[in-house]
């Protein structure tokens, strides 16, 4: 009962809080609020048009695309790149700070390539991803090893992490759509191959199906115990929309029961005040322990306000529930210092007492992988102040912190990402008119 009537009480705060802010909006915002809401109710994906909050910012486009640029260049080709050529057809991209390349890495390499429309470097990418990665045979089968040391090349793990096989399938079907299929790869081939084997998984091996049938959520690794829990950083409903949309494999009603199922997830994995998620949850958005780190927002985390962004942008189906996420979010990152709030939090925001190390460091800091992905979520607030976290960004610099601790793979990734999406130049790809 005690619970209970805390519960309420806090409901009621926030009613209160919500209000207070509404009243607070000032006049002239509160008498944009309807009509913006009426301008982009459809998502992206329906009407082509994607926000660019960097010109809605202040900036100039000639410098949105020179920062877009510059971003791209020092994460794939500069002194501090973590992207490597492999002899005149392959190329692999490198978490530096633990010595490895892993699914993330190489299926965000394919995502920023085929947004960026940069052909050669995604198939040099994907080849290098299907030769030393990908199982051609056994239960693992058409699933990719999910960690590998690219000096020895020994692979540090078998198992598959099922984030890297969702941004596999996505960035394949989207290179379809823009290139087509005649230019040396197959790519929907490619992508159908990925999702065929993984409706066969059938716990043969204890392997199962990326995402878990009887829940309709993704699962943590579809291997033994971990297909029964999940990360909220892989719930990416607008990708699943991309499947129903493109893959064309029988599968489409799922798909979209997937991408509904996730977003209604979310809203139980995001805390009601702070809007933090736990890394890791079981499938109700409870915790879940792991044997390397008790429940916290951590690195896997801060992916969550942009996929969130992601979603609002491209399909819009969950739009006030997300818009009241962001200033939730946004909010509590603010009340902790707009340039100094740091990366690890209980979900109630307070201070953990255990922190996760980053490669070799272990220390709380103001992380540019969080400060890109918080200024994403503006793309879902309707909060009068939230260019204050796309300038944020704007003014943030990749390169080596005071302390020397420097991610270019990362804090960059997550950087480029975020100056993508907040330029218009991260979108759902359809098909070219010739295809």
């Amino acid at each position: 009962m005690n619970l209970h009537l805390k519960f309420l009480q806090r409901s009621k705060g926030i009613c209160l809080l919500l209000c207070v802010l509404y009243i607070g909006l000032g006049s002239s915002t509160a008498q944009r609020l309807p009509k913006q809401a009426k301008l982009t109710r459809k998502g992206a994906f329906y009407t082509g048009q994607y926000p660019n909050l960097l010109r809605e910012a202040g900036y100039s486009q000639a410098d949105i695309d020179k920062k877009v640029t510059q971003a791209y260049h020092d994460v794939f080709e500069g002194p501090s790149r973590v992207y490597f050529e492999v002899g005149d057809s392959m190329a692999y991209v490198s978490d530096l700070k633990n010595h490895d390349v892993r699914t993330e890495g190489v299926s965000y390499g394919l995502m920023v390539a085929v947004q960026l429309n940069k052909k050669e470097v995604f198939d040099r990418i994907w080849r290098w991803s299907k030769k030393y990665l990908q199982h051609q045979e056994g239960p693992l089968k058409g699933y990719f090893a999910w960690s590998i040391n690219p000096t020895t090349m020994k692979r540090n793990s078998e198992g598959p992490a099922s984030d890297g096989e969702l941004y596999f399938v996505t960035s394949l079907l989207f290179a379809s759509n823009r290139w087509g299929n005649t230019t040396g790869i197959n790519y929907y081939k490619e992508a159908r191959n990925i999702l065929d084997a993984m409706w066969k998984k059938d716990g043969t091996g204890d392997v199962y199906n990326l995402i878990n049938t009887q829940h309709k959520q993704i699962s943590f690794v579809p291997v033994g115990n971990m297909y029964n829990w999940t990360d909220p950083s892989y719930h990416l409903p607008a990708f699943l929309e991309v499947w129903a949309a493109y893959a064309k494999d029988g599968h489409e009603q799922f798909y979209r029961a997937c991408a509904d199922t996730s977003r209604a997830f979310l809203h139980r994995a995001c805390n009601p005040v702070t809007g933090l998620n736990y890394d890791y949850t079981e499938f109700s958005g409870k915790p879940h322990a792991t044997e390397w780190a008790p429940p916290a927002f951590r690195y896997d985390s801060w992916r969550v306000p942009m996929n969130i962004a992601m979603d609002y942008v491209w399909f819009g189906k969950d739009k006030a529930w997300q818009e009241q996420y962001a200033q939730r979010f946004q909010g509590f990152l603010r009340s902790k210092g707009l340039t100094t709030f740091e990366d690890q939090f209980n979900v109630d925001g307070s201070r953990p007492d255990f922190i996760l190390q980053a490669g070799d460091v272990k220390k709380l800091r103001h992380s540019l992988g969080l400060v890109a992905t918080s200024a994403a979520a503006s793309l879902a607030s309707q909060d009068k102040q939230k260019l204050d976290f796309v300038h944020a960004l704007w003014n943030a610099k990749l390169a080596p912190y005071e302390d020397g601790y420097f991610d270019p793979y990362y804090d960059g990734l997550l950087y480029l990402f975020s100056l993508m999406h907040l330029s218009g130049n991260y979108q759902a790809i359809k098909p070219a008119p010739h295809h």
